[in-house]
């Protein structure tokens, strides 16, 4: 996929798995400035009522960071040097030329770790050949039998813009049934004019009795 398609990463926090995402900055790029981070005040003033605390390395709310902010955040990114590196470029499906490029790799593999609540999720220009990975947000709620989905099914989307906490919310689901959400940030795609280009087929699936995870792939077909 094409840097051009990137529009920013937001740095999004929550309290704990299955809560409601909050955004608590934004990283930039441009071609004056290079890359830059700053948070949201507004996020951060909301956060801060379940917990929050600053990113360890930036810890100044009111700063814009220039320095070194990719080494920083770059640090979640899987090393290059590691025998099964080509797994994980797969998986979140890397253009091979933009490898070496960490600002491309946290938006599109989003710089998830286990050890933390904060996730990168992208905002994206809709253009054909736009493709990355996303997942089904609240699906444990729903307790979705685990023969429901297969990889590879592909599914339906509803935009829901009256929803009360994102009024970009956007439903997954199949056969009538809503299986949750499209991930905040990324939905914002499907509010696009020609979001009628879009489809979401299932990428992977984890299982234990029901589904407890569902990535998609998010992707503009050619007409």
């Amino acid at each position: 996929m094409k840097n051009g398609y990137l529009k920013c990463i937001r740095l999004v926090w929550r309290k704990s798995k299955g809560e409601r995402r909050i955004i608590v900055g934004t990283l930039s790029r441009s071609n004056s400035e290079g890359i830059t981070f700053n948070y949201d005040l507004e996020g951060i003033k909301e956060a801060s009522k379940y917990g929050f605390v600053c990113y360890p390395d930036f810890p100044i709310l009111e700063k814009e960071y220039h320095d070194n902010v990719l080494d920083v955040f770059g640090q979640r990114l899987n090393n290059s040097e590691r025998s099964d590196i080509q797994n994980y470029y797969d998986f979140w499906e890397i253009a091979p030329e933009y490898k070496q490029d960490k600002f491309y790799l946290l938006a599109q593999t989003q710089g998830l770790l286990s050890t933390d609540n904060f996730e990168f999720l992208a905002e994206y220009n809709l253009e054909r050949g736009i493709r990355f990975i996303s997942e089904i947000s609240g699906i444990t709620n729903y307790k979705i039998a685990s023969n429901t989905l297969q990889e590879g099914d592909l599914l339906k989307w509803e935009k829901e813009p009256a929803n009360k906490y994102d009024s970009k919310a956007v439903k997954v689901l199949k056969n009538g049934v809503l299986l949750g959400y499209v991930k905040r940030i990324h939905s914002k795609i499907f509010y696009d004019k020609r979001a009628d280009l879009l489809q979401i087929q299932v990428k992977s699936l984890e299982k234990n009795g029901h589904i407890t995870r569902a990535f998609i792939t998010i992707y503009a077909e050619s007409r």
